[in-house]
């Protein structure tokens, strides 16, 4: 691996401030989903050595807690710094152990220092309330609290900036954190630990931990000094911490997945829509929480919007992350490229027609070619499914109404999105989708400034904003009497 400071790729995980290895010497090895290249291996960590980083946050808490929030700040300043400083090589990690390409990687790192510049600030403005009193000499308050250990579960879809927007909203309110990053994209998290030390965090407010994911969630969840648990990933994993956190009562941010619609009105700009697609649906390779899912779109424009949507899919350029002008990577597993096949050849069979791609990459390996889908109907599993790839299928409809059914008629709730030029229609889809988060006329919703999160089986809580601190913090009441003259 060419970098510029090889001491950011790390093989050992970081706890209470010190580099360890798996107390056994075991290792999981981490591959180059581009060519299936070794790339590094990790320490598969055991349950009582996950016991040992959550006893060293807690050790920690007390005196992090205590400075004051501008003593925090500066910190995370200094991270986000060194993140800068580092961001080629801290790109290229990621592309080696993610396949993303390079240019991705680099706009993934910089939202994820969009974060930690926000909660900077942020944790400076956590205020308690004087609230106007019911009784006669006497003063109720709150004050806002740092809630205690946190853990977090990233994915490895986006192994840098998950890190940076459950991290840093922790840190700032005064709380200790420790990661599990997912275990085939553990070498940015490692690398973000490590820049981190050298910020001045202290030892035990961020370790970083591989293993088995199942060992790992386990000790997470029923260790009762862990106070809140963050996780991005699937539903189904979801549920199952969900259930595993429930006997120590800890405090959930959950983001789950996504089947996010598009739906593109007949007065529509179509160009501005096939850009958005682009821009929203075969980025990472579609292997994101928020694309693009199902392309909604008039049937007055339909054949308008798939013919320049085949025509810009078709000068995207596949192929190994690291190699220039390349636009898409693979796919991160087997598993994952091989369910591409089976989705298309389902709806195939079902109707559906292939106006782009609709198979493996002749260059080999996990590649995908971008796919187009018409004639796409609610009994095809690309309709019902989280696709997670590069699969666009596009759905007819004539009416408003049509549009919102086809748009609502799923267990998800994360992302969604409208091209409209009509400022009524605007409202009224925005107000009756049933999602999270709507973006009109744009697909880049995620910032350090704002509100990122679901509804229904996509999860609970929100990251990002304001609200991203709040679930870090306790809201402790306090009621001042005595105070009769």
């Amino acid at each position: 691996m060419r970098l510029k400071d090889n001491n950011l790729f790390k093989q050992q995980c970081f706890v209470g401030g010190k580099w360890v290895s798996a107390a056994d010497g075991a290792v999981i090895t981490v591959t180059n989903p581009a060519d299936d290249s070794v790339v590094g291996a990790v320490p598969k960590l055991g349950r009582k050595e996950i016991a040992e980083a959550v006893d060293a946050a807690e050790k920690a808490w007390a005196p992090w807690k205590s400075l004051r929030p501008l003593q925090r700040s500066e910190i995370l300043r200094r991270w986000h710094s060194l993140i800068a400083e580092n961001i080629d090589d801290l790109a290229m990690i990621m592309t080696m152990e993610q396949g993303k390409p390079l240019a991705e990687a680099r706009g993934e790192i910089m939202l994820g220092m969009s974060y930690i510049t926000w909660y900077a600030e942020e944790g400076r403005r956590v205020y308690g309330e004087t609230i106007p009193s019911p009784w006669a000499g006497k003063q109720p308050m709150t004050i806002r609290q740092p809630i205690g250990v946190t853990a977090a579960i990233t994915p490895w879809n986006f192994p840098m900036s998950m890190i940076a927007r459950k991290a840093s909203p922790a840190l700032a309110a005064g709380c200790p954190m420790i990661i599990k990053p997912a275990s085939m994209t553990p070498f940015s998290a490692l690398a973000m630990a490590e820049l981190a030390a050298r910020a001045g965090v202290p030892a035990g407010i961020l370790s970083v931990v591989t293993g088995d994911a199942a060992v790992i969630g386990e000790e997470l969840c029923a260790n009762a000094k862990v106070r809140k648990l963050t996780f991005t990933g699937s539903t189904e994993v979801g549920k199952k911490l969900m259930a595993g956190c429930a006997s120590t009562v800890k405090k959930l941010s959950m983001e789950l997945g996504g089947n996010a619609p598009m739906i593109v009105c007949a007065d529509a700009d179509i160009k501005q829509a096939v850009a958005g697609t682009m821009g929203c649906k075969f980025r990472n390779a579609g292997q994101t929480c928020i694309c693009v899912n199902r392309l909604i779109v008039h049937e007055n424009v339909h054949d308008q919007f798939v013919a320049g949507l085949v025509e810009q899919a078709k000068a995207i350029v596949t192929g190994n992350g690291l190699e220039a002008g390349v636009t898409q990577g693979p796919m991160i597993t087997s598993s994952a490229f091989a369910a591409m096949q089976t989705l298309v050849d389902d709806a195939v069979a079902k109707g559906a027609k292939i106006a782009l791609g609709g198979k493996a990459d002749p260059k080999g390996g996990r590649l995908y070619l971008p796919t187009v889908l018409t004639d796409v109907t609610p009994e095809m599993r690309v309709f019902r499914e989280e696709i997670f790839g590069p699969i666009a299928p596009v759905i007819r409809f004539k009416t408003e109404k049509e549009a919102l059914e086809l748009a609502n008629d799923t267990e998800y709730g994360l992302a969604s999105y409208v091209y409209t030029r009509d400022l009524g229609s605007f409202y009224r889809i925005a107000e009756a989708l049933d999602y999270g988060m709507v973006g009109v006329n744009e697909v880049a919703l995620a910032a350090g400034e704002v509100p990122f999160g679901g509804v229904k089986f996509s999860g609970l809580g929100r990251e990002g904003g304001r609200q991203g601190i709040e679930d870090y913090m306790e809201t402790k009441y306090i009621l001042l009497g005595g105070l009769a003259s």
